[in-house]
């Protein structure tokens, strides 16, 4: 006997779904509501029906009675239809009425936000994209690839595959739920053969990098299982390693090893020179209206995107409003001595191109008790240099940018960040 195919349409009375009851109340709503409105209208509808509303009818008038009855069955349509759609969803907080119009609202609304492109890594990125995620939903994530240190640095080293350190923060800075997703992939094992040292995030994307075959796909894939806004992107899917040429003439290799080489940093550059920029990041630089590099390690984490020369030169020639956020505090080991001039100076002499920025973000409130701390470790607060900065044709945009903490570190805070970004982005648009 042949296998009889059942219409996809008869899954939807599989019992256990929690749609039919909804629908059931749709249609009793939308046939009261047909009614009332026939009434209305003295349309007569099946006799005994009409025959029992006449008797009501004797004694409240009609227009009362038509109204009643409409009233009640959009009532119930509204609730049916309410209903069905929750079930659909399966929205976990689905009986939380205000919370699910507001994240429909929210959702809505971010959908039309801005297209935003970040370039970056390491927790200035992810710091950046945990408050850009509540202005709009069209974010691209741009994650340079040229670490080489920790759980990142093994996994590199012995499975051959991209970083998926700075790739992690930037996907867990967009998820919806941020706080499960963080406890989740900053898991680290502190024990076990061969899983000691290792960040759950990081052995989740090696693994989907192993399925999909490349950690473009592997990020791609992953947003969908964690429901994350906007897009990650690797900057290149090409083995970059990092190295620095100092001042003492050395050379050092290696992204982890620059900072703690201790001396002045004359010129990055990556092994091989030539890495290709992937096809989508220089797609989303294209498609954007608004490019942010920065905040985060200048010469580690911001400038490696900009040694592929497609994406420097893509930055270029881009029609998009441009801004650099500047590091609140040097760095030791890479912006000992640092303006924020000199920080503009470092970008644009290693993306090698002009028309590389519009304007640089500067905090302007540093809270003094904080120094004696920061100068024990050999870090000084990022002199804004003014003059020198204007000369370059860039703009100032000075706010508060700091979030107050318990223990007294000078921190970016996101939402700050994001809000004053978003506010020189507007006004140079209106």
């Amino acid at each position: 006997m042949k296998n009889i195919k059942m219409p996809k349409q008869i899954g939807w009375l599989i019992p256990g779904l929690q749609v039919k009851r909804w629908f059931a109340l749709t249609f009793i709503g939308t046939v009261l509501m047909t009614l009332g409105i026939l009434i209305l209208f003295d349309i007569k509808p099946v006799y005994y029906t009409m025959q029992f509303i006449s008797t009501i009818a004797t004694k409240i008038s009609t227009q009362w009675l038509a109204f009643g009855i409409v009233m009640i069955g959009a009532a119930l349509f509204f609730k049916g239809w309410q209903k069905t759609n929750l079930s659909m969803l399966d929205m976990e907080y689905s009986r939380d009425n205000d919370k699910l119009l507001e994240n429909l609202y929210r959702r809505r609304k971010l959908n039309h936000g801005p297209r935003i492109v970040a370039i970056g890594g390491g927790t200035g990125l992810s710091m950046l994209l945990g408050g850009i995620k509540n202005i709009t939903n069209n974010i691209t994530a741009i994650v340079s690839v040229g670490d080489d240190g920790g759980s990142s640095g093994r996994l590199r080293e012995e499975l051959d595959i991209l970083p998926p350190g700075d790739i992690r923060h930037c996907m867990t800075a967009l998820a919806d739920d941020e706080n499960l997703v963080n406890d989740l992939f900053k898991y680290r094992f502190n024990n076990g053969e061969g899983l000691e040292g290792h960040s759950f995030g990081n052995l989740f994307l090696t693994a989907m990098c192993a399925i999909t075959g490349d950690m473009a796909s592997a990020v791609k894939a992953s947003a969908n299982v964690l429901s994350i806004r906007g897009r990650v992107l690797p900057a290149t899917l090409d083995d970059m390693k990092l190295a620095a040429e100092m001042e003492d003439g050395r050379i050092i290799h290696g992204e982890s090893n620059i900072p703690e080489a201790k001396g002045k940093i004359i010129r990055l550059f990556s092994e091989p020179s030539d890495c290709k920029a992937l096809p989508e990041v220089i797609a989303a630089i294209k498609d954007a209206e608004l490019i942010i590099l920065g905040p985060g390690s200048l010469y580690t984490s911001v400038i490696p995107n900009l040694l592929i020369k497609e994406i420097s030169e893509e930055v270029s020639k881009s029609n998009a409003k441009k801004i650099y956020v500047c590091n609140i505090m040097t760095q030791p080991g890479e912006t000992d001595g640092y303006s924020v001039c000199d920080h503009i100076n470092a970008l644009i002499k290693h993306a090698n191109v002009d028309n590389l920025l519009d304007a640089v973000l500067v905090n302007d409130n540093l809270p003094t008790e904080s120094f004696a701390k920061y100068e024990a470790q050999g870090q000084y607060p990022v002199n804004l240099d003014t003059d020198k900065i204007k000369k370059l044709g860039i703009d100032i945009y000075a706010k508060n940018l700091i979030e107050p903490n318990k223990e007294g570190l000078i921190r970016h805070s996101s939402n700050k960040v994001a809000r004053a970004i978003y506010c020189w982005f507007r006004k140079g648009n209106k």
